[in-house]
Order: C-alpha cells, then sequence, then structure tokens
C-alpha cells in the first residue's frame, strides 16, 4: 500500500535572506531551527528547493536512495568549469575517476606520506611565518596547506611558481560565484558580480595544469606522483579530451585535498580565541607531548585532546556546508513528496546543530568526542566529509594533516585574532570565516 504523503510546510525564505543580507548563512540556520528536523520546503521566488536536516534524511538521499539525487543544479552547474566531469560529478565519470583517485587517499597510503607531511609543514611554518607580524588568516593557512598538498603529492611536476598562481585561482573560483547559491533560477547567460573574476581563475588554473600534462604526457616518466598516475591510468585517452579527464581530476585532487584544510583549519584560531580554556589546555598538551621538538607522526597518539578538538571543530564548521542535490525522480522523504527535478539541500552546518542530537549544539566542546563520555548518536548526525558513496576522499588526509599542522604552529607560537566577538561565516561554497580576518603569532616564551 502506498504511503500517503504529508502536507508539505513551507518557510518563506526570501525574507529571512533580507534580514540577514549581511551573513546570509544566518538565514539558513534560522530555516534550520524553525524546521526542527522537518523536511520543508524554501520559497526563493521561483526557486523551492527542499531543506533537508534531519539524519533520517541525510541518510536516505546521500546513501538509501543516492542514485536518485545528482548533483547537477543548484551550486553544481556555475561551478561545473572548475569541477569538470571527474570525481565531482556522478555515473560512469565519477566511478571511473574514484577508482582511478582512490588509492591516492587511502588510511594506508597516507599514512606511509605523514612523515613527509610533518617535514613540509614544518619547513612552510618555518618560512612563510614572521612572528609578530599582523597576518591575514585564510592566506596564511593557504600559503601553509596548498603548498603541502602539491609538495607531497604532485612532486616536481609543478613548480613554486606555478603553486603561487594556483593557490590564488582555486580561492578566487570556489568564491567567486557565491552570488549564484542564492539566485540559481538566474540563467548563465545574465552576467552577475563575480561572474568574470571565475573566468579569470579558471584560466589560470587550466595554464598552470594543462602543460603540466602535457609533459608528464611527453616524458611518459613513471612515478608515484599525481601527475604520472593519471596520465598512467588514462594513457589510452588521448588527444584534448583525454587532456581534459586528467584536468578535470587533477582539479578535483587539489580541491579534495586541499579545500577542506584551508577551511576548516581557520576557524580554529578565532576558535581559540574565544574559548580561552579550551586553548590553555590545548596549548598545555601541546607543549608537554611536543615541546620544543619539530612535530612528528611519533606524537600524534598523545595529542588526544587536540584530536577532539578537531572533531568539535569540523562539527560546528564543516567546510562543505551546503550539498544541494536534484532529485531524477518522484521520491518520498519523511512522509513529503520531494517531485522529479526538484532540488534538496543539505546541510552538515545544519544538522550538526540539532538540539534533538546535540547536547547544547551551540557550544564549542571538544569533550564531546571523550571517548570515556561520548555519547551514541545517530550514523548521519555528524557527517563533515559528506556521507554515501560520494563521501570526500580527502578525510583521512585532513585527520592527519590537521594536528600536525595546529600543532606545528602551537608548539612555537600563541595565535592572537585581531577581532572582537564571534566571526561570522561569508557566503561561499565552503564555509569559510568573513574575509580580512588577522592575527599575530607570538612566540612562546619558555623557560
Amino acid at each position: 500500500m502506498a504511503i500517503a504523503a504529508a502536507p508539505t510546510r513551507t518557510l518563506p525564505f526570501l525574507r529571512k535572506l533580507t534580514r540577514h543580507a549581511r551573513i546570509p548563512v544566518n538565514a539558513f540556520e534560522e530555516a534550520g531551527t524553525q524546521a526542527d528536523g522537518d523536511l520543508v520546503r524554501l520559497t526563493m521566488g521561483p526557486f523551492r528547493p527542499y531543506l533537508v536536516t534531519h539524519p533520517d534524511h541525510v541518510q536516505h538521499v546521500l546513501a538509501r536512495n543516492q542514485p536518485n539525487y545528482v548533483r547537477e543544479g543548484m551550486f553544481w552547474d556555475p561551478l561545473a568549469p572548475l569541477l569538470g566531469e571527474g570525481i565531482l560529478s556522478d555515473g560512469e565519470t565519477w566511478s571511473e575517476s574514484r577508482r582511478i583517485l582512490q588509492p591516492l587517499f587511502t588510511a594506508k597510503y597516507v599514512n606511509s606520506l605523514a612523515e613527509r607531511m610533518a617535514e613540509i609543514i614544518t619547513e612552510l611554518i618555518d618560512e612563510t611565518v614572521v612572528p609578530g607580524r599582523p597576518f591575514d588568516v585564510a592566506k596564511g593557512i593557504s600559503a601553509i596547506v596548498h603548498p603541502t598538498i602539491v609538495r607531497l603529492f604532485f612532486g616536481a611536476k609543478i613548480s613554486v611558481a606555478d603553486i603561487n598562481r594556483l593557490v590564488p585561482a582555486y580561492d578566487v573560483a570556489v568564491t567567486a560565484k557565491a552570488i549564484r547559491l542564492l539566485m540559481p533560477f538566474v540563467p548563465e547567460l545574465v552576467p552577475l558580480p563575480g561572474d568574470q573574476a571565475f573566468k579569470k581563475a579558471i584560466k589560470a588554473i587550466d595554464e598552470v595544469v594543462y602543460p603540466r600534462i602535457r609533459q608528464a604526457r611527453a616524458e611518459a616518466q613513471e612515478g608515484d606522483d599525481v601527475v604520472s598516475r593519471l596520465c598512467k591510468a588514462r594513457q589510452d585517452e588521448t588527444g584534448a579530451e583525454g587532456d581534459r579527464r586528467i584536468r578535470d581530476d587533477l582539479v578535483a585532487m587539489h580541491g579534495a585535498s586541499t579545500e577542506t584544510s584551508a577551511t576548516a583549519l581557520t576557524w580554529a584560531w578565532p576558535v581559540l580565541q574565544a574559548y580561552p580554556e579550551i586553548a590553555a589546555k590545548l596549548y598545555a598538551e601541546v607543549d608537554r607531548v611536543v615541546g620544543d621538538d619539530p612535530v612528528s607522526t611519533s606524537h600524534l597518539p598523545d595529542l588526544v585532546y587536540l584530536r577532539m578538538f578537531v572533531s568539535e571543530l569540523l562539527r560546528l564548521y564543516p567546510p562543505g556546508w551546503i550539498l544541494p542535490r536534484k532529485a531524477l525522480e518522484t521520491d518520498v522523504v519523511g512522509g513529503v513528496t520531494i517531485e522529479a527535478g526538484s532540488t534538496v539541500m543539505l546541510s552538515p552546518y545544519l544538522t550538526h546543530r540539532m538540539s534533538a542530537f546535540w547536547d547544547r549544539p551551540l557550544e564549542f566542546d571538544p569533550e564531546r568526542w571523550n571517548p570515556a563520555n561520548e555519547a551514541k548518536r545517530h550514523r548521519y548526525a555528524y557527517w563533515p566529509f559528506g556521507a554515501g558513496p560520494h563521501v570526500c576522499l580527502g578525510q583521512h588526509l585532513f585527520m592527519m594533516e590537521a594536528p600536525l599542522l595546529i600543532a606545528g604552529i602551537l608548539r612555537k607560537y600563541r595565535p592572537m585574532v585581531h577581532h572582537d566577538g564571534p566571526v561570522s561565516p561569508r557566503l561561499a561554497s565552503s564555509l569559510r570565516p568573513a574575509a580580512g580576518l588577522s592575527m599575530t603569532l607570538v612566540p612562546v616564551g619558555r623557560q
């Protein structure tokens, strides 16, 4: 017998966006609170997506009936020139790209690279940090994260000059089209702010990546770097189309390896300033475990509180804060009919803040991840790396890199963020703090 669909609640979302024009993410948070786990529809003029927040509904969309919900439409179409048709698409191209890239992201392979990663992070901290001089937090963290991953995975195939072009270009590419998140009903032919900056960023990325691909193909060198592996895996796909497939995989690799890390780690420093008791515990642990030594993988098992801190950081500030999907066929989720062609909007940012699944959900508390008192919770109440078949390949890499970077900085410095009050997120495809957030790193005085 067919299940009768319940009437769909609707929320007037444009009104919320107007009220939260300076911080649009707050409009989504307000809508999530009002939904209270129900599947609701947001009225955004001609665009009326469904908001999915309850873990049961997240599990249905991302796992149980995942093939019906594809990465098309809102968010995905505007970013298509950046993301391409590889690991961040669907169907056969996604399956093939995941098969090629997955071996580079397994826990075993990441662990084999961990000590080299620690060495690179230590070198880059020493090269980039100027003690006592204020710097932009997002740019400063990116200046460590991006070169670390490029040097680790790409080897000598990409030069320092190329890295210096890729980092700002990728940053622009994932932020320039943020306004289209709120206005997906506007055709691409209609220009919006950020469109030209996005095109220039894609051009810069392609001008770096394509020559490296052609060089690697011409040299046909064996190697463990990503460029060599991809060229070998796609050696039968020649010409412009083959180069494009490799390009799409490389850009996806770059994103999976760096965007999550750089974005999440930018939030660590304002959090430490906002919670001095938590900061004191973390500083004490790093001083005790690492001390004056360069941070290494041997320190990680004893950095227990730091791992808890990172898990809580991902709960309140998941980088991929909004993940739209398009329904291919009509479906029923939580008693609500989702018509074919409709957009559903999932958000770990909202699910992670639901009071039904989290005690004191808005409070930053690493102790909730203490194995001794960690509460049992719904499997899909916490999904900072996505879930289901499309779960982020870079999660093992992040959970290795994040404590190495944080401990690598804190063993020598104490952060002083130049901002009063809470730090608000800005509208972008990833959850980034407001532009212009700066801090100074003050050397630790040890006896």
